[in-house]
């Protein structure tokens, strides 16, 4: 029923086919942006913002392997959180952590259900990032590397001196790239001395996967599955004694203060790109209006440069091309301009934006509105 709800707010991609923006919309507690830049011939990440009378829903689904489980969670996580928290008299770590579980076991559920027709699905995942804001509390909940970063303003010390915005992470990157995520990997595997091993230039789990944490990717999770002769046609056999990776979010609560500004939740083809203070300072000395492809603009301006390439060169590419330059880059910033009071208090409409399941099957000339929803 929630998933009728949403809309999509189609945008020119300004010259780029690959690229689609909804640039400014309101929700509950202030205003958005959204943006996404397909890379990869299937679109992998899948986004989504959620405006009910109780809550906002912030989504950043970024798939490997496929876009099977990307598009599982965008049509599940947030049905289930709202029921969840329905009946648990609100939002909570233990609503949002059984949340995660169920779409986890739901995504196993529909991979045993398509397995004989579709061997890989096995080896589909996604990270799984969310955002959610309800009175003046916010939700970060995470599955992998995608990352939410706050622009905080902080006072200045001396007199006379203009106050500066900081940039907050809110979320933990589990990606085994990281240090401290790499040994905590090894920790869990102590029988295992090739259960994180560098290869093609980065850390990688099994030499297969940088995440440490996804819903799906069940081929790591579930051995006989790995083992099973069908998969191996597709693959390689894959020695697991127990699983190698988790679905187990990183959760963070906190309470929204005047001096928090904006939020940016985005993919990791964002930060592969950009630094948390380049994002906030971007966000912090723009205007609102396409905020979000303003980001994803200086992200491919930033892979073209690493391959003395322009802009221009990568937009002219296809779809699957643009992959050995940049990932799938998915961007939501929020606005907290009414910490703590809901503009739609009192009412029962529930608004929402999902971006394309594919960019490059949209006509780019097409312009649609959301729709909204009235519950009985």
């Amino acid at each position: 029923m929630l998933r009728s709800c949403f809309g999509s707010c189609f945008g020119g991609g300004g010259g780029d086919g690959l690229l689609w923006h909804m640039d400014l919309k309101q929700h509950a507690t202030g205003e958005y942006s959204v943006a996404v830049v397909q890379a990869n011939s299937l679109l992998e990440d899948q986004g989504q913002v959620l405006t009910t009378p109780s809550a906002t829903y912030v989504g950043v689904y970024d798939g490997h392997g496929g876009p099977q489980a990307s598009r599982f969670i965008n049509n599940n996580l947030f049905p289930q959180l709202q029921k969840l928290a329905l009946e648990g008299g609100g939002l909570s770590e233990d609503v949002i952590r059984k949340a995660f579980d169920d779409v986890e076991e739901g995504f196993f559920c529909l991979v045993k259900q398509s397995w004989l027709d579709q061997p890989r699905i096995a080896s589909a995942g996604s990270c799984c990032l969310v955002g959610a804001i309800s009175k003046d509390r916010l939700y970060v909940a995470n599955v992998g590397d995608s990352r939410a970063v706050l622009g905080r303003r902080v006072e200045a010390g001396k007199a006379g001196d203009s106050a500066t915005v900081l940039a907050e992470r809110l979320s933990i990157d589990h990606n085994v790239g990281v240090e401290e995520v790499r040994k905590e990997v090894e920790a869990l595997h102590p029988d295992d001395p090739y259960i994180v091993v560098y290869t093609r230039g980065v850390w990688r789990i099994k030499g297969i996967i940088q995440v440490s944490r996804s819903i799906g990717d069940v081929y790591l999770k579930k051995p006989e599955f790995s083992r099973d002769p069908l998969f191996i046609q597709y693959g390689y056999p894959i020695p697991l004694k127990r699983p190698v990776l988790s679905a187990e979010p990183s959760i963070l609560i906190r309470k929204i203060r005047p001096e928090d500004l904006f939020l940016i939740f985005a993919s990791d083809g964002l930060w592969e790109q950009l630094s948390d203070e380049e994002a906030v300072d971007i966000v912090l000395k723009n205007p609102r209006t396409g905020i979000a492809k303003r980001l994803v603009r200086a992200a491919l301006e930033g892979a073209a440069e690493k391959k003395e390439m322009r802009y221009e060169d990568i937009t002219r590419l296809e779809k699957g091309e643009r992959r050995h330059i940049h990932d799938d880059i998915t961007v939501i910033v929020m606005y907290l301009d009414h910490p703590g009071r809901s503009i739609n208090a009192g009412s029962n409409i529930v608004k929402g934006t999902n971006i394309p399941l594919d960019i490059y099957s949209l006509n780019s000339g097409h312009q649609g509105e959301n729709t909204s929803y009235v519950s009985p």
